[in-house]
């Protein structure tokens, strides 16, 4: 099943990677000083993953693939992992699109771990 997962990095800072139902990263944020501005960053991943627009596809100097999605603001959510072709990365961005917006959030940021189950109405 896909979901948010919520970590805690060395420096303190909380970060969420979306995993696909493999198990693997697809999109992962930058750091949050607090928790509470982490799951705001989710919140926008559910919405802005709606709009097509917001998906910016990149390709990296050894041909890489990959994509950020920005918020209405213009800013960075996050970024992709790496794809080997645009097939797979437009495949990476319709899996996003499909399952972030009822996707739970698994928050590891402690040592226990807590199933966040959220629901939001997204207008499209």
């Amino acid at each position: 099943m896909e979901k948010f997962v919520i970590s805690k990095n060395t420096n303190g800072e909380f970060q969420f990677d979306f995993i696909d139902k493999k198990g693997k990263v697809v999109l992962s944020s930058g750091g949050y000083t607090r928790k509470l501005m982490c799951l705001k960053g989710i919140e926008s991943v559910k919405r802005n993953s709606q709009d097509n627009i917001k998906f910016f596809r990149k390709t990296s100097l050894n041909n890489e693939t990959y994509f950020n999605l920005k918020a209405f603001n213009g800013k960075i959510i996050g970024v992709s992992k790496m794809f080997k072709d645009r097939f797979s990365r437009d495949k990476g961005i319709e899996s996003l699109k499909k399952k972030a917006p009822d996707a739970l959030i698994e928050d590891r940021s402690r040592q226990s771990i807590k199933m966040i189950c959220v629901s939001y109405d997204v207008a499209v």
